[in-house]
C-alpha cells in the first residue's frame, strides 16, 4: 500500500488506517453489534499482511479494553505497527468513566502511563486529545502533550473534533500532526466550517473516522430497525425517521455509481476521501471487510467522478446530526 506523510513532522503511515473501536464493548454494551476477540485479532493481523499497520484506538473504548486487545494482537511485533490512541474522557483509578472531559496536565500524565501499560509498549506513535476540555486552555493541554514528546513516551500529537480556531492556537504551542474528525460523503461539516482548509494551510493531516457513515454506506441497513438491538446508531438523528429515508435515497445514487465502476459503495466512498487528501480509518472487526477497505486504495477517481459524487450530496445537504444532542455539546465548534 502507498505510504503517505501524516502531518509535517515526519510521521509516515499507509494511506488508510484501521479503526478498532468496535472490536470491544463500550461501557458494557456493543457499539456496532457483538464483538469477537479472536476475529478482531485476525482482522488486525490480516490488515498488517496487506500493509495496513496503522491502528486507531482510545482509552475510552471499553473503557481500556480496546487498548488491551490491541496489546494481545501485536504482542511480539510492536515495531511493525503504528499505534494511535487518545485521552480526554476522564477515567478514574477504578477504570470507570467519570462523565468529565479532562485536559489538565496531571491527568494527561496519568492517562498516558495507563495507555502505555495497557498497550504494553513504551511509546505511542500518535497521541490525541479525544475531545476539547472547555475548562482548560488548549495551550496548557498541548504544552503537557509536548512534554510527553520530549520524554519519548509519545512521538507525535493530535486533536479530535476541534474548531479551526482551536487548531491554530494548539499548533502555535507545539506542532500538531493530525486532527481526527468524522468525515464522509454524509458528514462534511469539517469542510463547511473551514476546518479542513485551516489544516491544509498548517500542514496537518485530516484523519477521517466513520468514513463509511458508521456502516450506512454498506447498504445493509434499509430501515432503522435493521440496526442490532442496543446498537449506538439507534440514538443517532442521522438514522432516525424521515432523515433515514432521505439518506437512503441518496445512498441509492451512490450505489448506482459504484456498480457502474464495478466497486462497492464503501470502496467508492473511501476512494473519495483519499482523493480529498484525508486519511480514512474505517472501523471493522472482520477480515473480509478490512480486505475490501484496503482494496479502495487501488481506485483512482477522475475529477468528473468527484464532481458526480459531490453533486449527489452537495456540501450543504442536510443529512442529520451525527450524535444525540447531549453528546453534540462535547464537540468544539
Amino acid at each position: 500500500m502507498k505510504q503517505v506523510k501524516l502531518g509535517s513532522q515526519g510521521l509516515v503511515t499507509p494511506q488508510i488506517g484501521l479503526g478498532c473501536m468496535g472490536m470491544t464493548t463500550l461501557m458494557g454494551g456493543d457499539i456496532y453489534g457483538a464483538a469477537d476477540e479472536a476475529e478482531a485479532i485476525k482482522t488486525i493481523h490480516r490488515s498488517l499482511e496487506l500493509g495496513g499497520n496503522f491502528l486507531d484506538t482510545a482509552d475510552l473504548y471499553g473503557p481500556l479494553l480496546n487498548e488491551q486487545l490491541i496489546a494481545k494482537a501485536i504482542s511480539g511485533n510492536r515495531d511493525q505497527y503504528i499505534l494511535a490512541t487518545k485521552f480526554g474522557f476522564e477515567i478514574n483509578d477504578d477504570g470507570a468513566l467519570t462523565g468529565a472531559i479532562n485536559g489538565k496536565k496531571d491527568y494527561i500524565k496519568k492517562a498516558v502511563e495507563r495507555s502505555l501499560q495497557n498497550l504494553k509498549t513504551d511509546y505511542i506513535d500518535l497521541y490525541y486529545q479525544h475531545r476539547l476540555d472547555f475548562n482548560t486552555p488548549i495551550e496548557e493541554t498541548i504544552e503537557a502533550m509536548g512534554e510527553l514528546v520530549k520524554e519519548g513516551k509519545v512521538k507525535y500529537i493530535g486533536l479530535s473534533e476541534v474548531s479551526a480556531k482551536t487548531i491554530k492556537r494548539a499548533h502555535a504551542v507545539h506542532p500538531i500532526s493530525a486532527v481526527q474528525t468524522e468525515y464522509s460523503l454524509f458528514e462534511r461539516n469539517v469542510e463547511a466550517q473551514g476546518i479542513k482548509a485551516a489544516m491544509e494551510e498548517l500542514g496537518i493531516t485530516l484523519i477521517a473516522y466513520s468514513p463509511l457513515g458508521r456502516g450506512f454506506l454498506s447498504g445493509q441497513f434499509q430501515s432503522p430497525d435493521d440496526f442490532p438491538e442496543n446498537d449506538f446508531r439507534r440514538t443517532v438523528p442521522k438514522f432516525q425517521g424521515e432523515q433515514f429515508q432521505k439518506n437512503l435515497d441518496l445512498l441509492k445514487e451512490i450505489q448506482t455509481m459504484a456498480a457502474e465502476k464495478d466497486v462497492t459503495s464503501p470502496q467508492l466512498a473511501l476512494a473519495w476521501i483519499l482523493a480529498k487528501g484525508a486519511l480514512p480509518i474505517p472501523g471493522t472487526k472482520r477480515v473480509k471487510y478490512v480486505e475490501q477497505n484496503i482494496g479502495a486504495t487501488e481506485i483512482n477517481l477522475t475529477k468528473d467522478d468527484l464532481d458526480r459524487l459531490e453533486s449527489i450530496i452537495p456540501l450543504d445537504t442536510e443529512t442529520g446530526d451525527r450524535y444525540a444532542a447531549d453528546f453534540m455539546q462535547s464537540i468544539d465548534h
